[in-house]
């Protein structure tokens, strides 16, 4: 077999160089040897088993099929059906790394192949310079005249779309694989390329029936990671190829792609992926405004949060500890109990049974809990009362083990306590108030004060597999859905 290797280094973040690379049908726009070229049957063009069929400008014909493509790697391999050429067995893999600075990208292409007897140099020569060289300066020469394609080669058209669908209300057994049509963006939106999709419990509220943000036959998910790839009419603060997360209403995230207002976008700086920004944008964001803006947290306060070995409970924790609260954290077992100290609580509670105040009070040397962030909903209820100090604040965010019952105001009164139900959305509506708790997000986590854990990646397709265990309580950390 003939073996050719080439690299080069693009002066271009790895996002925007992989935003024209990924797609199977750019090479028309960049790739100076490439006249004309189609999907055949009008299939994505980042499907896997799509095959382009395109001439050279010599008049050549050749058929490639694209056999993998990985967002996470910036890595995709084709091969050669049909050619005029006689590359034989033709296969070859595109792999991109971003260089130190991150910057510019590393650019790595190889194949194998075999070749008549005789012809071997010829065309290994040939692949090496017409190929790879010549695409390497045909791109270099496309980005420094501003083009950044739209993946998909679809700007102005429609793109078909993978996404999953709760069919019915019910169980994680609902959920689907369909395809969705995403239109070209109107007015104020972009077009995003999800690169990773947050899960939260909000999703399972939502499959259940027991939030009615979104009817059965609609996409899930609020929360996503990905790069702009089309922007519509009136648009200017976002442009194609930015890194951009977000958390919003309606659902729709749990798909390769979708189209966005760009007020409720934030931009993922340099130095955080998008893992990382799909995992922790809404639970962040929601941190942010539990700890500065409904509560703002001082000094010396004891806050009290549940599930502190999950997703919310990770950040919360932390970042209340780095506030200088007493952290106190309950979690379901000791394996949970060691990440939840890991991530800065002062005291830990392991209780399957939802009995925490006693070891609330003990901790706090009789005091209680000035904050509490409860996830739990129904079944630690009359606990929560009990452990909240006077003048404490309690504060539902989630109902995992069943709708809260109805409080009245005089079961506050004994401690002259205050509950609150917040929506993170309606702090989010604001975009300049968005981007003021997404900048303290990130700030956060460049600092080092808050380091999120991701604990599963799931594919998009194994939706239903995320959701059971996190009902099952048997996550840890941040799950994600890969696309």
């Amino acid at each position: 077999m003939i073996r050719v290797t080439k690299s080069t280094i693009i002066d271009a973040p790895i996002e925007t160089v992989w935003s024209v690379l990924r797609d199977f049908n750019s090479h028309t726009a960049w790739h100076p040897v490439v006249a004309q070229s189609e999907i055949e049957g009008g299939e994505p063009p980042d499907r896997v088993g799509c095959v382009r069929r395109f001439s050279l400008q010599d008049g050549a014909r050749v058929r490639e099929q694209l056999l993998s493509l990985s967002d996470r790697e910036h890595r995709f391999t084709y091969c050669i059906l049909e050619a005029d050429v006689p590359l034989q067995r033709y296969v070859a893999t595109v792999r991109l790394k971003p260089v130190t600075d991150r910057q510019r990208t590393f650019w790595h292409w190889q194949s194998t192949f075999r070749a008549p007897a005789g012809r071997e140099q010829e065309l290994a020569r040939m692949v090496g310079r017409d190929v790879y060289e010549g695409g390497f300066a045909g791109l270099k020469h496309y980005l420094q005249q501003g083009g950044v394609a739209a993946p998909e080669s679809a700007a102005g058209q429609t793109i078909v779309a993978r996404a999953v669908v709760f069919e019915r209300i019910g169980g994680p057994e609902v959920l689907a694989a369909r395809e969705v049509n995403v239109p070209p963006p109107g007015s104020g939106e972009v077009r995003v390329r999800h690169t990773a999709v947050g899960i939260n419990y909000l999703d399972i509220y939502i499959r259940r029936g027991s939030v009615p943000l979104a009817a059965p036959g609609d996409v899930l998910g609020v929360e996503a990671a990905g790069v702009v790839i089309d922007v519509g009419p009136g648009v200017t603060q976002i442009m194609r190829g930015d890194r951009v997360a977000y958390a919003m209403l309606p659902p729709g995230s749990y798909s390769t792609h979708r189209n966005v207002p760009a007020d409720h976008l934030v931009r993922i700086p340099d130095g955080i992926d998008d893992d990382t920004a799909a995992a922790v944008l809404l639970k962040g964001l929601t941190a942010e405004y539990l700890l500065h803006r409904l509560h703002p947290l001082r000094s010396g306060e004891v806050v009290l949060v549940h599930a502190a070995a999950g997703g919310l409970g990770l950040l919360v924790s932390q970042w209340a500890r780095a506030l200088g609260a007493t952290v106190i954290g309950t979690v379901s077992s000791e394996e949970k109990a060691r990440e939840a100290r890991q991530a800065g609580c002062h005291h830990v509670i392991v209780t399957q049974d939802y009995l925490f105040a006693e070891a609330v009070k003990s901790a706090s040397g009789g005091h209680g809990a000035d904050l509490i962030i409860d996830g739990l909903g129904e079944r630690g209820a009359a606990q929560n009362l009990d452990s909240l100090a006077i003048f404490g604040h309690w504060v539902s965010v989630g109902q995992a083990s069943g709708e809260l019952p109805a409080l009245f105001p005089h079961d506050l009164i004994a401690k002259s306590a205050t509950f609150s139900r917040p929506v993170l959305f309606h702090y989010t509506a604001d975009p300049h108030r968005l981007a003021e708790m997404a900048e303290r997000l990130w700030s956060m986590l460049q600092s080092g004060r808050v380091r999120p854990l991701i604990g599963a990646r799931y594919p998009l397709s194994a939706a239903a597999d995320a959701h059971r265990a996190l009902e099952s309580r048997a996550t840890r950390g941040s799950q994600i859905l890969l696309p």
